[in-house]
């Protein structure tokens, strides 16, 4: 819901991938890093490959970064559902296993009755959304994105809340037939993130020991050492649509072309400066959140002042 009087908050991301690359562990890490710094906001999280263990580990994610959150502001703390959808993948990731049987780490998926349909959750997400304050970030099949264009009166919701799509090519060709739907018929503009820019920008391995260490205990720390034997550097594709989704205006990639569908360009005097921002918000901490407040709650603090 918008609100005439209230403050126009950073862009809410919807984040919708499979879960079956290091890369989206790695760019949902980078969405919670961009959370604490006020910089973005999640709002939604769907896995669009039915893997059950995918769908907990985001949770279990989600509920690392808020373990910085402690008395009165945890109270008001709301975990959004996950979304997942229907079928079973063909194999299930093996980097998330040890994350989700650490006792260390908290998380309420048990079952698939504990997460969302993925439509339904990105559509309720976008009537959330101020207009023109949404960010679709896609690394995966467009299945859960094709379903949503069918849904009544959702094209709209999209064409007035949606800024962009950002599409991280790899994983898009598993359902061709979504993307060509999603491509054809997505309302605002998208930007494509082909293979080269994820093999052009590999997050380095040696950040996962050097970086991550303020927590003992670091569920993408787990993931990426059972996603491959170490040491590896990882392809950043889904990374670089999170990064470009949250700060299209910040010169990190430059565009093709014109029109709605564009293409992300690497720019080589930008490499370090994009890999550095991938390490810093990848690996930043838990950051004590701060509590909701209702929309007229700033102005009726100044009112307060005044008397």
């Amino acid at each position: 819901m918008q609100f005439p009087n209230a403050a126009k908050p950073p862009v809410g991301v919807l984040f919708d991938s499979a879960m079956g690359r290091i890369d989206d562990v790695l760019a949902l890490a980078m969405l919670h890093g961009f959370e604490g710094k006020d910089q973005a906001r999640i709002a939604a999280v769907c896995v669009s490959s039915g893997d059950l263990q995918a769908a907990r580990f985001c949770d279990t994610l989600a509920h690392f970064y808020a373990s910085a959150t402690t008395g009165t502001a945890a109270m008001f703390m709301r975990f959004t559902p996950i979304g997942l959808a229907e079928g079973k993948p063909a194999a299930e990731p093996a980097m998330f296993k040890p994350a989700t049987a650490n006792p260390a780490y908290a998380s309420s998926i048990k079952s698939i009755d504990d997460t969302a349909d993925p439509g339904t959750l990105i559509r309720n997400a976008l009537t959330a959304q101020y207009d023109q304050n949404a960010a679709v970030v896609l690394s995966g099949p467009a299945t859960d994105l094709a379903k949503l264009l069918d849904m009544y009166g959702v094209k709209d919701w999209i064409a007035r809340k949606v800024r962009l799509l950002a599409v991280a090519e790899t994983g898009v060709e598993a359902d061709a037939a979504a993307a060509r739907k999603v491509f054809a018929g997505w309302p605002t503009p998208i930007v494509t993130v082909g293979r080269e820019i994820g093999e052009a920008l590999p997050f380095p391995g040696e950040s996962v020991a050097r970086d991550f260490a303020s927590s003992t205990d670091h569920p993408v720390v787990d993931a990426y050492r059972a996603y491959r034997q170490m040491p590896y550097d990882a392809p950043s594709g889904a990374m670089a649509a999170v990064l470009y989704a949250v700060r299209p205006n910040d010169g990190y990639f430059k565009l093709s072309g014109s029109g709605p569908l564009r293409s992300l360009v690497l720019d080589p005097e930008q490499k370090e400066r994009i890999v550095r921002a991938y390490i810093e918000l990848a690996s930043a901490k838990p950051v004590p959140r701060k509590p909701p407040h209702r929309p007229d709650e700033k102005k009726d603090d100044k009112k307060d002042e005044k008397k």
